[in-house]
């Protein structure tokens, strides 16, 4: 559920989805969307609050997304600039948090 509303929010703010839940013996990419020349990887998460959902997003994680977003450049043969993004849904609000890497 959290990701189809991700997935509308973001087609509201100007992002084209590519595609969802992308698998790699990595992990999974919940997002792939592309926005202002910028291939966006974007991770969901969904919790009661901020900091319930926030807290999910460990350094571990930011490796396996890094490794499945390498898998899936190589795949389709892209070399675009691309950024790590977090999309936080509550029960009362989305936000996103581009470039969660740095």
């Amino acid at each position: 559920m959290a990701e189809e509303k991700a997935a509308l929010f973001l087609q509201e703010h100007g992002y084209t989805i590519l595609e969802k839940n992308f698998y790699s013996r990595f992990g999974e990419l919940d997002i792939i969307a592309f926005k202002d020349n910028i291939l966006h990887f974007i991770e969901v998460k969904s919790g009661e609050n901020y900091e319930l959902a926030i807290q999910n997003i460990t350094p571990a994680k930011l490796s396996r997304l890094i490794k499945t977003a390498q898998v899936y450049m190589k795949k389709n043969t892209l070399d675009p600039e691309y950024m790590f993004d977090a999309l936080i849904v509550t029960p009362k609000n989305i936000e996103i948090l581009e470039n969660i890497t740095i």
